[in-house]
């Protein structure tokens, strides 16, 4: 495990510069793939109503395939449809051989089952990460598409040589697309795993037992500095209003090793790895069809 600064300030885990060299790698294999067969890589996007967040993100994802030479299928659908009906939109897609991945964006409206939509999602165009095949994937170590934000939580650890075998990693939080697959990782990797949550009594004594820290419960500077063990890996995993995490940056500097900032950390590897897991999804269709 790395030690601390001498200063005792925390090194940060820069995920733009990393997720740079990953868009990269993906549009130099999207650009093969193209030559090769006359069509680029393929994502659709399926979005329901016109939640401003999920409108703005959605173009950001668009925005960042048109760069990786990957093409960008946007489906609309009003806030008004039933679960039926987007069912039926997303198994058309799968069952559409120009489409590679499927990104069903979230949140869908109360009265939609999303498991059901999610599950409507073909196993090899679930780029995102989301159907219960990824997740029992990821759970044995089987071949397949991880969710992306703890993918790129794993990519970060790896680009910075942080060694998990043996090492305790507590999760704060428990979501179906980054909690708990994020620990599945973990464990996958030899790390001893506690999960935690916001009903988690005396969080911070658990989080001062954690040489990797990965928090993900949705709630502004949830953690503060003093729960931080010395030299310990934190992963903030957060996104707040107001550009903050869920850890108190300014004094969990002090005390980790290494840090992720907000934003320009975590968030900047989840869409990396969507493009990333896109164009391999489009390779491993190509090679299907030879």
């Amino acid at each position: 495990m790395t030690q601390p600064a001498t200063d005792h300030t925390a090194r940060l885990m820069d995920g733009a510069a990393l997720a740079r060299r990953i868009v990269d790698e993906a549009a130099a294999t999207a650009a093969g793939i193209t030559s090769r067969t006359g069509a680029a890589p393929c994502l659709a996007t399926v979005l329901v109503g016109d939640d401003p967040a999920s409108v703005t993100y959605v173009r950001m994802k668009r925005n960042r395939c048109a760069r990786a030479g990957i093409e960008s299928r946007h489906v609309a659908l009003p806030a008004g449809v039933t679960t039926a009906e987007l069912v039926d939109t997303v198994t058309g897609l799968s069952e559409d051989p120009s489409v590679h991945g499927i990104l069903l964006q979230h949140p869908m409206g109360r009265h939609i089952d999303e498991r059901a939509a999610f599950e409507a999602i073909a196993p090899g165009k679930d780029v995102d990460g989301v159907t219960t095949h990824a997740f029992a994937a990821m759970a044995f170590g089987l071949p397949g598409f991880v969710s992306c934000t703890p993918g790129g939580i794993m990519r970060l650890l790896d680009a910075h040589d942080v060694d998990l075998a043996g090492k305790h990693a507590v999760v704060v939080g428990r979501s179906a697309i980054l909690g708990k697959p994020a620990g599945m990782l973990l464990l996958g990797r030899d790390a001893t795993v506690t999960y935690c949550h916001s009903r988690t009594r005396d969080l911070a004594a658990h989080v001062r037992e954690a040489d990797v820290l990965v928090a993900a419960v949705g709630r502004p500077r949830f953690i503060g500095g003093d729960a931080i063990k010395p030299g310990a890996v934190v992963i903030d995993a957060g996104y707040n209003e107001g550009n903050v995490g869920d850890v108190d940056f300014d004094t969990a500097r002090r005390r980790a090793s290494l840090i992720t900032p907000v934003p320009g950390g975590v968030g900047p590897m989840t869409i990396a790895v969507l493009l990333s897991q896109t164009v391999r999804a489009a390779a491993h269709q190509e090679s299907l069809r030879r």
